[in-house]
């Protein structure tokens, strides 16, 4: 049962270590070009996804920022920050 466990563990880091690999944009990940992360934790398994968290994944959150809308172009009230403030 424990060795079950630890191969669902170990497989399912590598497989978020894979994914997070290949949307993070190439412009933020550190160290290697994108590819070859992808390369290293497909090659390498679990190792090459503490490797990719450790040297390779951008710090600090890497959320998309919010887009000031120009001049005169209506705000929907979901994204004004004046209406979210009289709720």
């Amino acid at each position: 049962m424990l060795d079950t466990l630890i191969v669902l563990i170990s497989f399912g880091v590598e497989l978020y270590a894979l994914i997070d690999a290949a949307r993070t944009e190439q412009s933020v990940v550190r160290n290697l070009p994108k590819w070859a992360w992808i390369l290293i934790v497909l090659f390498f398994g679990f190792f090459g996804a503490i490797a990719w968290f450790y040297a390779g994944r951008p710090k600090g959150p890497q959320a998309p920022r919010a887009r000031k809308p120009r001049g005169g172009s209506p705000i929907p009230p979901d994204d004004n920050p004046e209406f979210l403030g009289k709720l």
